[in-house]
């Protein structure tokens, strides 16, 4: 996968370009990721904008490869994915992304891990992870039971429900709804008139929120449990039986056992 970062008047743009893969992330793609953060860090730039080439920001993980007999999906979470996640999260600058179409485990960790977000409708927020016998992961149950409580959570979990940009705006998930055709020029213009803003003044703000939260979800320690039941799942036979399904491309069959 590529992963595209150009530099101009303190702005860094990041893109995912691998559409025909819905920009799905593997080990490599991540790494290069934080690396284009690391790049914009040392370059001070003021403000970041990550997007997605083609309908999608971002499918999650990329599983094409992956054999569940020998993966490491707790190490994969807690040593490739949750420092990307902590490099995006205390970016010094602030951070914006564009969701669109699918926006899903990994690509979700990556909008939650940015400090604003814009939608389009064409946005699919969710967890169909239980179709792989796996569970929701990158902070995701963070952000839906601080937002939509206990009981919208587990209800777009069980039953793999996806919410549109517009339901996930409404919900409070992400910051506004922009049409799909506007939002690229749109946010573009909004993270220019950032960037020459008053940086420290916002990164005050910015240290703040994020105190807030830690103190009231407590995110990272969150983020940690996740991978570690994420690496307990792994090792079950359902697990097993929707990687080869997804993979296969045919419908699980599930016994629901460990």
């Amino acid at each position: 996968m590529s992963v595209d970062l150009t530099i101009t008047e303190g702005v860094a743009e990041i893109l995912l370009n691998d559409p025909g893969k819905l920009n799905a992330l593997d080990e490599q793609a991540i790494a290069a990721l934080s690396d284009c953060y690391a790049q914009a860090e040392a370059a001070g730039v003021r403000a970041v904008l990550l997007h997605g080439a083609g309908r999608a920001f971002c499918a999650g993980r990329d599983i094409s490869a992956v054999d569940p007999a020998t993966d490491d999906a707790e190490g994969y979470l807690s040593g490739t994915v949750a420092p990307l996640l902590a490099r995006i999260d205390s970016f010094p600058a602030p951070t914006f992304a564009i969701a669109t179409g699918a926006c899903l485990g990994v690509g979700l960790g990556l909008l939650i891990a940015s400090d604003v977000v814009y939608v389009t409708d064409t946005a699919k927020i969710g967890s169909p992870f239980a179709n792989l016998g796996a569970t929701l992961d990158s902070g995701g149950h963070t952000l839906f039971f601080e937002r939509l409580g206990a009981h919208r959570t587990l209800d777009l979990i069980y039953t793999g429900e996806l919410i549109s940009g517009s339901e996930a705006v409404q919900l409070g998930l992400f910051s506004r709804v922009v049409p799909h055709e506007e939002i690229l020029a749109f946010t573009r213009a909004r993270v220019g008139r950032v960037a020459r803003g008053a940086t420290q003044a916002f990164l005050a703000s910015k240290r703040l929120v994020h105190e807030l939260r830690d103190e009231r979800v407590g995110f990272w320690r969150s983020l940690a449990a996740e991978s570690a039941a994420q690496g307990a799942l792994s090792r079950s036979a359902d697990y097993a039986e929707g990687f080869a399904a997804f993979q296969q491309k045919r419908s699980p069959l599930f016994t629901g056992e460990g």
